[in-house]
């Protein structure tokens, strides 16, 4: 009688778990979508104009904006109309534990598409390619890596420029690091002189200075340090909410609405930036291809 109660109690506790299993099982988020009604994006606080928080505390970007136009699409495609959206902010160190924690179910920053990186996560088609480069005062001009010797450096934490800067600091140059949670206190850090130069994408080193109405009181680096290729982050079990990103970025970039979209965000009157034409070619062949540490001769 006692080992028929235990295995009575066995067989619940396995189907319980079972249960538990199956409320978890990875790459269901389209499911979750529809039973929940909502979807959550992930976004930043201050990467212009990629992804950043308005006067308003409202986020809005070039990114968000290809986010956005994914969950219509998403919208369509589960004949959800009433799918809500919520934001929540993320740092570059905190991005992908997010995501894998399920507390977002896109990232919508600018995060570059690396092979380290591909080994917990899945990108989009690329939507923006960045350069590094290295921000300084206008008295100062780096067009090499001999030009940073013996510089106070900022870094964001959790970036690429992050990495790549300490594998340099390794051996390569003479350079003082210091880390800063974010762009914006980086940034600050430079304004202040409490470094000389900050290393990080071009695109969103001209945002802050842009932003700042500082852009005259500084400049980028002849130096390119990297290839930086964007996409939409998302969990590599989500094969099909991938797929559904994809789809509305390969329609944008066909039909040309992309070309308004990025007028919208990178010719302004406050912002201008060049579309690249590794940028360009991105939106003819869309493609995944992860980024590049031209310093150093490796993916990043």
């Amino acid at each position: 009688m006692a080992s028929l109660r235990f295995g009575r109690l066995a067989a619940i506790t396995l189907l319980a778990a079972c249960g538990v299993a199956s409320a978890q099982t990875p790459g269901d988020t389209l499911s979750r979508l529809k039973s929940t009604k909502t979807i959550t994006l992930g976004v930043r606080e201050a990467a212009r104009p990629f992804s950043y928080l308005d006067e308003n505390k409202r986020p809005v970007g070039y990114t968000v904006d290809l986010c956005l136009a994914a969950v219509d699409e998403l919208k369509r495609e589960l004949k959800l109309p009433e799918l809500q959206v919520q934001f929540k902010v993320v740092s570059g160190a905190d991005r992908i534990p997010k995501l894998l924690s399920r507390e977002i179910d896109l990232e919508c920053g600018s995060t570059t598409n690396t092979k380290a990186r591909q080994a917990q996560v899945a990108f989009s088609y690329t939507m923006f390619v960045a350069t590094m480069r290295v921000l300084t005062p206008k008295d100062l001009n780096v067009g090499s890596l001999r030009d940073l010797d013996g510089l106070p450096v900022a870094l964001s934490k959790g970036t690429t420029s992050e990495k790549l800067f300490n594998k340099l600091a390794e051996g390569e140059v003479n350079l003082k690091l210091q880390t800063f949670p974010n762009n914006a206190e980086a940034y600050a850090a430079l304004k202040a002189g409490k470094v000389r130069a900050f290393a990080q994408d071009d695109s969103l080193l001209q945002g802050l200075a842009f932003a700042d109405g500082a852009a005259d009181k500084y400049t980028l680096s002849t130096l390119a340090l990297s290839v930086e290729p964007y996409g939409v982050m998302v969990r590599k079990d989500d094969t099909a909410l991938l797929a559904s990103v994809d789809r509305t970025l390969a329609r944008l970039y066909t039909s040309g609405e992309i070309d308004a979209l990025y007028r919208k965000w990178f010719d302004t009157e406050r912002l201008r930036i060049r579309m690249s034409r590794m940028t360009r070619d991105g939106f003819v062949r869309p493609n995944k291809e992860p980024g590049v540490a031209m310093v150093l001769g490796y993916q990043l």
